[in-house]
């Protein structure tokens, strides 16, 4: 992987390089907020590595210049800021995954893999299809029965996951990680929510159902129920 490395401490920042290189990844290093969103917009990077607290501009800020540049590099954040409050934030603002310092190497280069796996299995396949249920990712549209259902950003995320589920039961864990990014359950119905909305899209002037709850499981997408 190429890696950016985003982090004002010179200690932290040598052992990550050091680390990383001799994993086999590829290294840059910048050492304030507006150095590293330079290099993130200017430069290709596999995966950034991004602290919080960052002197000139700070690590939310220089996501979301990132997001709204159109930068979808996936962002691992790194910080000392470990609450509940500071993890839904940084996750809220555009990161993919958040890990809390101190932490053990071996969990953060399995996260940044994990990160750059994700990112290479959703970009091999653009078409996804369950019965006469049509995902096209190129074209961000979807279709049953040839007829077009308009999806928000998050509801196209969850049926996508979904499909390249489908026939499998997919937990609520699965999908607070890999949908909406949370490492931990945030005490919300938003699966729920989105479950429901989906199901009323794809499902309500159709037949047969597609989309099952499995009692005490989570849910499953596929044309009969087990």
């Amino acid at each position: 992987m190429k890696i950016l490395l985003v982090e004002d401490d010179r200690e932290a920042a040598a052992y990550l390089v050091k680390g990383l290189t001799e994993s086999g990844h590829s290294v840059e290093h910048a050492a304030n907020g507006p150095d590293g969103l330079h290099l993130a917009l200017t430069g290709s990077y596999d995966v950034l590595i991004l602290d919080r607290l960052l002197p000139g501009l700070d690590g939310l800020s220089l996501l979301s210049a990132l997001r709204a540049a159109n930068d979808a590099t996936p962002v691992l954040f790194l910080s000392a800021l470990g609450e509940v409050d500071d993890r839904v934030a940084g996750l809220r603002a555009g990161g993919d995954d958040y890990l809390v310092k101190p932490y053990a190497f071996s969990e953060l280069l399995a996260r940044l893999e994990g990160l750059d796996r994700r990112v290479r299995q959703e970009t091999a396949s653009s078409r996804l299809e369950v019965a006469d249920l049509v995902l096209d990712r190129d074209r961000h549209r979807v279709t049953r029965a040839g007829q077009t259902i308009r999806l928000q950003p998050r509801e196209m995320r969850l049926l996508e996951y979904l499909m390249r589920h489908a026939g499998k039961v997919v937990t609520r864990t699965m999908l607070l990680e890999q949908v909406w990014d949370y490492h931990f359950d945030p005490q919300t119905n938003v699966i729920d929510v989105h479950i429901s909305r989906l199901r009323a899209k794809i499902d309500r002037d159709y037949d047969p159902p597609l989309l099952h709850t499995v009692r005490g499981a989570g849910y499953r997408l596929g044309v009969t129920e087990e």
